[in-house]
Formats: C-alpha cells, sequence, structure tokens
C-alpha cells in the first residue's frame, strides 16, 4: 500500500538518503530533473539535506510517496517569494521510480500538491517539464494546460539540450 506523506524540515534529512537513491534511480534513468548523469549519491543526498531549511521556514513542501518501506515517488511545490505573487508555486521535482511508474503514484503526488495549494490559498500552479517526456502525459490528463515550449531550455542527463514545456492549473479558491 502507497502511504504520501507531507514531510516537514527534520523529516526531509531523515529521508535524505532514500531521496538520493530515487533522484539517482531518476537521473540514470533519464529523466531531466536538473541533473547531470553520473549523479554521486552522496551528492545527491547532501542536495536533499539542504532543502531541509526551505521546508521548514514555508518556502518548499515536499511529500514523499513511501511503499514497501521505501521512498518511491517524491514532489514538491515551491511558493513565489514576491508579495505580487503569494497567489502561486511552482510545482517541481516530480519523481517516481521507473518500477513504479503507471499505477497512478504520479497523479496521487500531484493530487496531494493540488489539494494543499488549495488549502493554502495557492489558486495558480505553473510546472515545467522536458517536451515529450512521459511526464506531459501526466500532467494533460491531470487537466494542465500548455502554456508553450522553449527549444534548447534545459540539459537532460546526458548533457543535451532538451526542449522544455510549460504547463500551469488553475485551482478553485480555499
Amino acid at each position: 500500500m502507497t502511504e504520501i506523506v507531507h514531510v516537514s524540515g527534520p523529516e526531509l534529512v531523515t529521508y535524505a538518503d532514500a531521496m538520493a537513491e530515487l533522484l539517482v534511480e531518476t537521473v540514470e534513468e533519464g529523466s531531466s530533473v536538473g541533473f547531470l548523469a553520473p549523479l554521486d549519491r552522496e551528492k545527491a543526498a547532501v542536495w536533499w539535506r539542504e532543502r531541509a531549511g526551505a521546508v521548514e521556514s514555508g518556502e518548499v513542501s515536499i511529500w514523499i510517496a513511501r511503499e514497501g518501506g521505501q521512498v518511491a515517488g517524491t514532489i514538491a511545490l515551491v511558493r513565489a517569494p514576491l508579495p505580487n505573487a503569494r497567489h502561486r508555486a511552482e510545482v517541481a521535482k516530480l519523481m517516481v521510480r521507473p518500477a513504479a511508474r503507471g499505477q497512478g503514484l504520479g497523479r496521487a503526488l500531484l493530487e496531494a500538491v493540488e489539494a494543499y495549494a488549495q488549502v493554502e490559498g495557492i489558486t495558480l500552479l505553473i510546472l515545467d517539464t522536458e517536451s515529450g517526456s512521459l511526464a506531459e502525459q501526466v500532467y494533460c490528463k491531470a487537466g494542465w494546460t500548455e502554456v508553450g515550449s522553449v527549444p534548447g531550455y534545459a540539459a537532460d542527463p546526458a548533457g543535451s539540450l532538451k526542449p522544455t514545456t510549460f504547463y500551469y492549473k488553475e485551482l478553485a479558491g480555499p
């Protein structure tokens, strides 16, 4: 049974090694999540630990999906920092272990973020993903609207520049 958990900063530190495994596996599989391959596990764990302060301050919220005693997926919500943008946030780092894909876990993580955002009064979510990736299918099926693509926006794990597609989703108020 999969459990989706909203984690605190100290909990994120506790999960950092498991989160690092997920991140390394995701990068090795070829998903564009901001890192180049090969990704060192310890560097990945440090990266997660460094997010703990932002989680504690409320700038970032992170959820993990636990399944069979391991971290099967994660997603983050990054709040906009400026006063005129408090109504919006960015969805980031949606990752699902390759072995756990196709079972609705990505959609469940998105739903958890969207529900939380509504309660927090966030009415606009944005995200970006590599154009043509499987993630695009998840976002489209979840009701996200494509804004457009930017060529050569980010490098994939192999270092090749790829286009990125941007999406948004409007939410009802709390």
